[in-house]
């Protein structure tokens, strides 16, 4: 049987249509995905992302594990403050992608994929020297994503303690919203500029109503990924996993092989030494051609790839997506044949991402799910 959220009975309530999402009963959506789509571009959307897993650390020597667990830079990161990283394993694959926090008051957590929450509590463990404890906060807290150009002045209505426009992209803070604790990061998953707020799972509802009441649209998975993939936000299971390594996956500025050492140094210095054997390019396609996972991907009739993720564009009003080709074999301005039911589709290669949003950054497609 499917896990829930905190939240699971007031979706209900709202009429949201649950499905089955990496083991958890997750609203798709609730009125329609456009109208959800909308809310997040034009003012302000809610959702539900306490699915995904939470894992807080303690112990002398916390810093510097984590910096030998994932690829990016720890050392440059303040409290107060947040870092987009991977975990890869000895071969350089993904284990998953991840936002690693440093609290004000200096200790360290991180959120991680819903899908790959055991797996990745089991790596951790597993890596983890002596001294240092990983703790599973997840079946404890919840998390709530408000998203859009609006959601700071909505936030302010029940953080009234909290300087909200202090806040910097990938920053985090600890205060009192709805008058319960939480932890607030400018954080998010849609290209859009917003907050993601870590609470007690007891405490979630009242926050979700009151971020309700304040003018916030609930919104569901639906939404969700459409708007990270106009974003040009990459999707573990889908753009990458433990058969990609992060140059393959666009991400190769999170990895520092200068930093020290740290698990799939070696073989990540060899791929970047030879380049990527194939990359992820960005496909705008027609308005009745939608890319669908794993369709096949051509350039004058020879096989080049496959697509990775694919969506109908509200904001373009066309098919968009990614797709996993040789490398050189699709520049940007490519003309390619996407495999699609009722035949091929024609899709063009454009840089990613296909949108930027209110995000308060002009490196938006680095930010983390």
């Amino acid at each position: 049987m499917p896990e829930r959220t905190p939240l699971y009975e007031r979706h209900r309530a709202l009429g949201g249509r649950m499905v089955d999402f990496a083991g958890w009963e997750m609203p798709q959506q609730y009125s329609s995905v456009r109208e959800e789509h909308a809310a997040v571009r034009q003012a302000a959307g809610i959702f539900d992302v306490s699915h995904m897993g939470r894992v807080s650390f303690r112990g002398g020597g916390v810093a510097d594990y984590l910096q030998r667990l994932v690829t990016n830079d720890l050392a440059q990161v303040e409290p107060g403050h947040a870092q987009y990283n991977l975990i890869c394993n000895e071969a350089g694959g993904v284990l998953d992608d991840l936002v690693v926090y440093r609290l004000p008051d200096g200790s360290w957590s991180t959120v991680v994929n819903a899908s790959n929450r055991e797996k990745d509590v089991a790596w951790m463990r597993d890596h983890a020297g002596a001294g240092v404890e990983v703790l599973d906060r997840s079946p404890d807290t919840a998390l709530l994503a408000l998203q859009g150009p609006r959601a700071e002045s909505v936030l302010a209505t029940l953080a009234s303690d909290l300087d909200l426009a202090a806040i910097p992209y990938f920053g985090v803070v600890q205060g009192q919203v709805a008058g319960r604790p939480a932890t607030v990061s400018r954080t998010g998953y849609t290209g859009e500029d917003g907050f993601e707020l870590y609470l007690p799972a007891e405490r979630a509802a009242a926050v979700w109503d009151g971020l309700l009441a304040a003018g916030a649209t609930p919104a569901g998975l639906a939404a969700r990924d459409v708007c990270r993939l106009e974003a040009g936000l990459r999707l573990y299971g889908n753009d990458m996993d433990e058969q990609t390594n992060p140059y393959q996956a666009g991400l190769g500025w999170t990895v520092k092989l200068n930093k020290g050492d740290f698990t799939g140094r070696e073989a990540l210095l060899e791929v970047k030494e030879k380049g990527p054997d194939r990359v992820l390019v960005g496909l705008r396609c027609g308005e009745r051609t939608i890319p669908r996972h794993g369709a096949a991907v051509s350039r004058d009739g020879e096989p080049i790839g496959v697509v990775t993720s694919g969506t109908h564009s509200f904001f373009l009003g066309g098919g968009i997506g990614m797709a996993s080709v040789k490398a050189g074999a699709a520049p940007p301005g490519a003309q390619l044949e996407i495999e699609s039911r009722g035949g091929a589709g024609g899709a063009e290669v454009v840089k990613l991402p296909f949108y930027r949003g209110s995000v308060k950054t002009a490196v938006s497609s680095r930010q983390a799910g």
